[in-house]
């Protein structure tokens, strides 16, 4: 059987990735493609722990590299539970967030860099890598905006305090930001960026068109 497609969705917190990949696994089902998604951190039992842990305010104490070890924990339990049987099933696997996320907040909003970061995803991931990465660069001030936004609306309705990333400061994220830029400039046959504060329709339309040309691509290659 073919290996399936490996699809991750990047950005900022707040640069609507929640909201493109509900739309992606609608445009494949209704090409009768049936997608795997998942989240990371997160999309395991484990992983959901691992989250609650990651994401609550009241984790003050987080020293970078544990928080970095923790995302790769996550990410192997990801690989090894959901993602790589799936994979190895033909299936397409779409995922929000993967390990440019990590080498974006860890490498880059933590300044731990981006070595540490790629030779640990080598280790632990051995090396597994999307097809196809869609990079949503929504402005850095809307992004910022909208994702402390979300979360005071979650807190006042669910009681979950998960906005510990976004509680930090500007220059926190716009190291981050600047990574995510650094790491499609470095990959570009991988990475399709997304600019600009576009409609959801719009940005929806560049997905499907990238993500079709993929397919055609290995379509072609069988």
């Amino acid at each position: 059987m073919p290996r399936g497609i490996f699809i991750t969705l990047e950005g900022l917190d707040g640069s609507g990735k929640t909201t493109q990949i509900r739309k992606l696994a609608t445009w494949l089902q209704k090409r009768g493609l049936d997608p795997v998604v998942t989240r990371q951190p997160g999309g395991t039992e484990t992983g959901d722990r691992i989250r609650a842990l990651l994401l609550d305010a009241r984790s003050t104490a987080l020293a970078p590299m544990t928080e970095m070890a923790l995302m790769f924990a996550d990410r192997a339990q990801a690989i090894a539970e959901v993602i790589e049987p799936a994979l190895a099933a033909g299936q397409i696997v779409v995922c929000d967030r993967f390990t440019d996320s990590t080498e974006a907040y860890q490498g880059g909003g933590r300044q731990l860099g981006s070595e540490v970061v790629l030779a640990l995803h080598k280790t632990i991931c051995g090396g597994l890598q999307p097809d196809l990465t869609i990079l949503l660069l929504p402005s850095f001030e809307a992004s910022l905006h909208r994702a402390r936004r979300r979360n005071s609306r979650t807190e006042a309705e669910t009681g979950a305090n998960e906005d510990r990333f976004e509680q930090e400061a500007d220059a926190f994220h716009r190291r981050v930001w600047d990574k995510y830029r650094e790491i499609a400039l470095r990959e570009p046959e991988r990475v399709v960026r997304i600019e600009g504060d576009l409609t959801i329709d719009e940005i929806n339309e560049q997905i499907a068109e990238a993500v079709a040309e993929m397919l055609v691509l290995r379509e072609s290659q069988r």
